[in-house]
């Protein structure tokens, strides 16, 4: 077994001893760029999940106030209703006085003017009451428009989320069949939070260490490009994730977090090489051995994971009209 690694080894410093160095500063070309563009990736990816989380945050707001709005209605509609029944019991008395006055008018000059003063301030009180219940009415008249107008825009954003839930299913429904050869042969399809995941294990993709797409792992990348490329409203990320193995190579791949971008971009070289998917909806990422699915199967660790997210444009714009 010793001589077997001395003879791998010597193998290795031979071979890294070959490598042309204009294909050496290639590479690091290539990795250089592969970082930037993750970095931009990332940021995008950032921002992404930042306006979730404030399209969450405006969607409660909006369902309090509409909350708040129908309890305001129902107190204003009350109010109205026990002004109204003042204003009834106020009129009933009006008409009272009215009557005693026509009475008692021939009465006395004195109790004459008692009762005129007595019918001034009422009338003043009625004209002050009806004043109030003019204004609750068109204070309750803007509650009930304002609530209109909240559930009309809930009722919008509760309708296109159902669109977008229902288009998600639609599309995993599509992947899964066009990948369907492909069933237990170290591929899965699976939906989560709003997104598409497309999990391939490395043994269907690489040879163990390289980047280099196998023949039988490019049959299902370019079945899912073909599916992909007339979905214009979709974001697409290439995750690369490797086991615990450490890598000591002199040459690229060096170490598992340059082996996982390499062949995340292995991947995406050969979807848009295979269809006329738009370059712009594609990021490329590596995750090392740092985000395992099974701590005790290495074979499951060793995927590209391809994650399938809608454009949430058109509700960003909705909450922010």
């Amino acid at each position: 077994m010793n001589n077997k690694i001395l003879f791998s080894a010597i193998l290795m410093l031979a071979l890294t001893a070959c490598v042309p160095s204009k294909k050496y500063n290639e590479l690091l070309e290539r990795e250089k760029q592969c970082n930037e563009e993750l970095e931009s990736y990332k940021s995008r990816a950032l921002t992404g999940e930042g306006k979730a989380a404030e399209f969450e945050a405006k969607y409660n707001v909006l369902t309090k106030e509409v909350d708040a709005l129908k309890n305001d209605t129902t107190r204003l509609g009350n109010e109205y209703r026990e002004l109204q029944a003042q204003y009834d019991k106020i009129v009933a008395r009006v008409e009272t006085l009215e009557t005693t006055f026509d009475k008692y008018r021939l009465s006395g000059e004195k109790q004459t003017a008692m009762l005129q003063a007595d019918l001034d301030a009422k009338s003043i009180e009625l004209q002050r009451k009806q004043d109030e219940l003019t204004s609750l009415e068109n204070e309750l008249k803007s509650k009930l428009q304002l609530l209109a107008e909240r559930e009309q825009r809930v009722n919008e954003l509760e309708e296109m989320i159902a669109r977008q839930e229902q288009a998600t299913k639609a599309l995993k429904q599509k992947v899964a069949n066009a990948l369907k050869g492909f069933e237990n042969r170290g591929l899965t399809v699976n939906e989560k939070n709003g997104k598409i995941y497309v999990s391939l294990e490395a043994k269907l993709l690489f040879a163990s260490g390289s980047t280099k797409v196998e023949e039988e792992g490019k049959k299902a990348l370019v079945e899912l490009s073909k599916v992909l490329e007339s979905e214009k409203d979709l974001e697409i990320i290439v995750e690369g994730h490797t086991d615990t193995d450490k890598l000591a190579s002199a040459s690229h791949p060096k170490n598992n977090w340059e082996l996982s971008v390499l062949r995340a971009t292995s991947v995406i070289e050969i979807m848009l090489a295979n269809s006329k998917m738009n370059p712009k909806q594609l990021m490329a990422g590596g995750r090392s051995e740092f985000l395992p699915v099974d701590p005790n199967d290495k074979a499951k660790n060793r995927r590209i994971e391809i994650i399938i997210s809608p454009n949430l444009s058109a509700l960003f714009e909705l909450i922010g009209g």
